[in-house]
C-alpha cells in the first residue's frame, strides 16, 4: 500500500532513534502510518518488514503528498536536523492546515519558532534526557 492511499494515518519523518521508537509504538497500537526517510537502506529494511516507507526528503511537498499528507491525521517530524524539521513543519501545515504536528528540536531556543510554524507539540530530547538524569541523580541525595 502506498502512503497516498491511506487516510487518517500518521506520517513519521525520519527513521533514526526517535523515529524508530515512534514506529514501534504505532505498530504496538495498530495505528496506520507511513515513514518518510532519505536513507535507501532504511527504506528497503522497512519495506521488507511490511512497513510502508517512502524514499525522499520530508521537506518536499511532492514527497509529503506521496505519503498522503492531505488525508493524514498527524505527522511526527523526528529528524536530527532542526532546519529540516522546521521546513517540514511549514510544508506540512501548508499542505494540510488541520494536521496535528509533533516535532523534535535539538535546540531548546527553536521550540517557540516551531510552534509558531504550526507544531502542536515540540520535544527537546536533549533537555528531556538531562531532566530525567537529574531526577534520578537527585533521588540519591
Amino acid at each position: 500500500m502506498q502512503g497516498s492511499e491511506l487516510t487518517d494515518h500518521i506520517i513519521v519523518c525520519g527513521y533514526g532513534l526517535v523515529g524508530e521508537k515512534i514506529v514501534d509504538i504505532l505498530r504496538e497500537h495498530s495505528i496506520k502510518f507511513v515513514v518518510v526517510e532519505q536513507n535507501k537502506e532504511k527504506v528497503d529494511f522497512l519495506n521488507e518488514r511490511g512497513v510502508t516507507a517512502i524514499l525522499g526528503d520530508a521537506t518536499s511537498s511532492k514527497v509529503l503528498r506521496a505519503a498522503g499528507i492531505e488525508n493524514a491525521r498527524a505527522i511526527a517530524v523526528a529528524m536530527d536536523d532542526d532546519a529540516k524539521n522546521m521546513f517540514t513543519v511549514i510544508t506540512a501545515k501548508s499542505l494540510n492546515e488541520k494536521i496535528i504536528i509533533a516535532t523534535r528540536a535539538n535546540d531548546e531556543f527553536l521550540k517557540d519558532k516551531l510552534k509558531e510554524a504550526g507544531a502542536r507539540f515540540v520535544a527537546t530530547p536533549n533537555k528531556s534526557a538531562s531532566d530525567e538524569l537529574f531526577k534520578e541523580l537527585a533521588k540519591g541525595t
